[in-house]
């Protein structure tokens, strides 16, 4: 696997931490119990994700954050807790990712993966801040579903087809920024509307 693949993968799976952490630990540990994902070598370090620790404990998470992310304003508060773990956790993957024999590129890794996830923990939480202005709980349900979906939809990509892996990554860094960029100005039209002037 070439060093544009493993960019690709760890950008991916940072990027999907940052929407669904413990369903992206979840994932990945079960797709390696059962032999879905074949480890190369050197990434034999994310084989702990195949515990039936790791996968519990992630699979708890993951039907915890299933609910708290169906339920408006509590998702929010959800996101707020993990505006430190989803970063951290984005952080890790992509160190685990990357071959352990070069440490600058692990520290490279681990400061891309947490940026990346923080960015796009950052996005999700603003669009699901902009969903929540809605009066009706149909949206917050149908794009939590959407989120969902996605992530293991992408992640399966993402671990299947490292060569598109790059594209991946890079198609959800654009959708990232379209978020934070809709939810701005949905929320600077919501809370920052200029005063009418007095007739």
């Amino acid at each position: 696997m070439g060093i544009m693949e493993i960019i690709g993968i760890a950008g991916s799976v940072s990027l999907l931490s940052g929407w669904r952490l413990y369903l992206c630990v979840f994932a990945t540990g079960l797709a390696m119990r059962f032999d879905a994902i074949p480890l190369p070598e050197h990434l034999s370090s994310l084989a702990v994700l195949g515990n039936p620790w790791v996968i519990g404990i992630a699979a708890l998470g993951a039907l915890a954050e299933f609910f708290a992310d169906k339920v408006m304003w509590l998702d929010s508060a959800w996101d707020t807790v993990h505006t430190l773990v989803r970063p951290v956790g984005g952080a890790l993957l992509a160190l685990a990712i990357v071959d352990p024999s070069d440490p600058a590129m692990q520290v490279v890794a681990f400061l891309l993966g947490g940026g990346a996830s923080f960015l796009a923990h950052g996005g999700k939480a603003s669009a699901r801040a902009v969903v929540n202005t809605s009066p009706e709980p149909v949206s917050n349900v149908a794009v939590s579903s959407i989120e969902d979906v996605a992530t293991v939809g992408l992640l399966y990509l993402a671990y299947e087809y490292p060569l598109a892996a790059g594209g991946i990554a890079a198609v959800l860094l654009a959708l990232v920024i379209l978020l934070l960029l809709w939810a701005r100005r949905v929320i600077k039209r919501l809370f920052f509307r200029a005063p009418k002037p007095q007739s």
